[in-house]
């Protein structure tokens, strides 16, 4: 057990691929963590197989590594808004964080809001410019933006007296000054090469230099933590995890005292007073008795089994039964009124879609064709750690209403589902609106950060304006690209991602993060083509698919299975079109049943979850199976779909 003058406990926060994970990998060869002989691969942390194929954190995870005499402890934290909840509580465990800025794109939404509340927190981040290495790298310009959005933050003087630190977190180099590296001014010219690129030999330099810098800066500058370790146990629950032979096991940094396996302790329940208003105070809802039956620390990647922690460690724990987030577990011996902590923020979902059985003729020769009540006990388990989602049970006898915090939330939910087998068909995305004290209705509202080659951003400004979208601010980043700022709501982001791919052939990107809640902003224009709907059941055959590609944008291929009200295509016009993609051609004495082989078909368009949940309307849904996305009308019978709009009519 190190004591506790040598223990470091940060967390590394950044906009979404910036570099936080690949850091991570050159720290732990900077630290060796493996062996020398050992194949790790790129990527370390992202342990799971979705975060690995997407490149993005989805789950805060912990590592420690040890530097000459000190344990430090990091955590990973992700980048993208539908996640930020993770990094909110994580901040919680930890004295400092190492705020990651890219040289080139410098400050992004995601930025402003991690930093916003590791300064709320009182946190003194170490700002590191990272990819400092690559063309048109801008380390100074995105150290002034920086700057310029710590004092907008309302960073006090301590805060704005951030170390800084340049490097490589791909490459493996950390260091506090570049210019150091180049020498003497006129030497400049000299390590620099066309575009701005740092020369083959001062990077061989900076290679050299590897993460000492890193290391000493983390050491002299992020304080050890303020415990006492002779005081009776507390600590707050910051994170979740499950084990099936086990239970609930929460997270988090033992603030006081030391704790033993076998200890007796008492989890504290507290909630605020107004949901969403943590402003409007909290109380105490509960205590109860529990015993500690497991401890881990982690070193390296590895949890590890313990019989004892103290004030300053970052420990998992296994014991009380309903163990939540928040909790804080104290000495039985405490005043649960005297001992509780503040309740922790969670995030409140923007986004809802409902989670149905799947009824279609083709259930169960994929997958699971799970029933309502698998599909609640799923659900269920999820709950238990993914503390930003919600279900609701309305009643419906073939699904429930879950919502989270946006569309890549819920469509990471529906992926993993789909990985263990499930079946299942989700509803459109919709936005989860309130009312305020006047009675208006308000919906989420976010920053939009776009980047695009110049010749694409009026096409973009007029399709966001037709969006409701308010266009806040451009910038030129003299490298053929322009950065537009707007203001847009939730739902008129929903279903542009793609287009806008489209749009600027590639060549976009774009961010956004949840800002809060503002006013309505009516109606928004909806998918412009309709549907392209099977009204029979079978093999699609050539002969017919063809004939529809002439109006029609496909989804299927000759032999796929399709089924009525399956939609094989996007029509050419707005409204929806039935057909029969199973047709085939009468074949007479002269014909060869292999002529229909030579068909001049296009190749299909291909739908993946995301692009699938993004286009269909209200009234279809997306099928999921483990092999197969596809899309339906909710109603499969067009006989029954035409008398449902009858009735919607005729109450209209």
């Amino acid at each position: 057990m190190h004591a506790v003058d040598r223990i470091r406990n940060l967390a590394i926060i950044a906009h979404i691929d910036h570099g936080k994970t690949t850091l991570i990998d050159s720290i732990f060869r900077a630290a060796r963590v493996f062996r020398e002989n050992a194949r790790v691969e790129e990527r370390v942390m992202d342990s799971n197989d979705l975060e690995r194929e997407r490149g993005i954190t989805i789950r805060s995870k912990h590592c420690t590594v040890e530097w000459k005499d000190y344990l430090i402890n990091i955590i990973d934290t992700p980048g993208h808004a539908d996640f930020s909840g993770e990094v909110e509580r994580v901040l919680s465990m930890v004295d400092s964080v190492l705020l990651l800025v890219d040289a080139n794109e410098g400050p992004m939404p995601q930025t402003r809001y991690v930093l916003m509340r590791a300064l709320r927190l009182g946190l003194r981040p170490i700002v590191i410019v990272n990819k400092a290495d690559r063309p048109n790298a801008d380390p100074s310009g995105a150290l002034d933006k920086t700057f310029d959005l710590f004092v907008e933050l309302g960073a006090t003087n301590e805060q704005l007296d951030f170390p800084i630190l340049y490097g490589s977190g791909l490459e493996g180099w950390i260091v506090e000054d570049i210019d150091e590296y180049r020498k003497e001014e006129h030497e400049r010219e000299e390590h620099l090469s066309d575009g701005g690129r740092l020369s083959p030999g001062l990077l061989q330099e900076l290679a050299d230099a590897g993460m000492d810098d890193l290391f000493e800066t983390i050491v002299r500058e992020v304080p050890a933590p303020s415990v006492d370790q002779e005081a009776p146990f507390r600590m707050q629950v910051s994170t979740l995890a499950w084990s099936d032979y086990i239970g609930r096991i929460g997270c988090g940094r033992v603030l006081e005292g030391r704790l033993k396996v076998g200890d007796e302790l008492q989890r504290i329940t507290t909630r605020h007073l107004r949901i969403g208003e943590p402003e409007a105070g909290w109380e105490r809802t509960g205590a109860e008795a529990a015993r500690v039956t497991h401890l881990w620390v982690t070193r390296g990647l590895e949890n590890r089994e313990v019989d004892e922690v103290a004030a300053g460690d970052i420990v998992w724990l296994a014991g009380p039964d309903d163990i939540t987030l928040g909790d804080t577990l104290a000495s039985p011996a405490d005043d649960p009124d005297g001992a509780a902590l503040p309740p922790l923020e969670i995030e409140e979902p923007t986004v809802s879609m409902f989670f149905l059985v799947n009824n279609g003729p083709f259930a169960g020769q994929d997958g699971k064709a799970a029933t309502l009540r698998q599909l609640k006990d799923r659900l269920e388990r999820e709950l238990r750690v993914n503390v930003a989602l919600r279900m609701e049970d309305l009643g419906r006898p073939d699904g429930v209403k879950v919502s989270g915090r946006g569309e890549l939330h819920l469509a990471i939910l529906i992926e993993e589902m789909r990985r263990e087998g499930f079946e299942l068909c989700v509803s459109r995305p919709e936005v989860i609106t309130h009312r305020d004290e006047h009675g208006r209705l308000l919906e989420p509202m976010e920053q939009l950060i776009i980047d695009v080659p110049d010749e694409y951003q009026g096409a973009i400004i007029q399709e966001l304006s037709l969006r409701k979208g308010e266009l806040l601010g451009v910038e030129s980043t003299g490298t053929g690209l322009v950065r537009l700022e707007f203001s847009i709501s939730t739902r008129g982001l929903i279903g542009y991602r793609s287009g806008f791919l489209t749009e600027t052939r590639g060549l976009g990107v774009m961010s956004s993060r949840f800002t809060g809640y503002g006013p309505w902003k009516g109606e928004l224009p909806g998918r412009e083509r309709g549907s392209l709907v099977s009204q029979s059941s079978g093999e699609a055959a050539s002969y017919s698919l063809e004939n529809l590609q002439q109006r029609a944008t496909l989804f299927v291929s000759p032999m796929d299975p399709v089924y009525e009200g399956m939609i094989v295509g996007e029509n050419s016009r707005a409204d929806d079109m039935l057909c029969n993609p199973t047709k085939r051609k009468q074949l007479g004495n002269y014909r060869s049943s292999t002529k229909e082989i030579d068909a001049g078909l296009k190749v299909p368009r291909l739908l993946t979850l995301e692009s699938a949940l993004e286009w269909i309307a209200g009234d279809e849904l997306v099928e999921v199976t483990p092999r197969t996305v596809r899309v339906r009308k909710h109603i499969l019978s067009t006989e029954q779909r035409k008398k449902a709009e009858k009735r919607v009519t005729a109450e209209a």
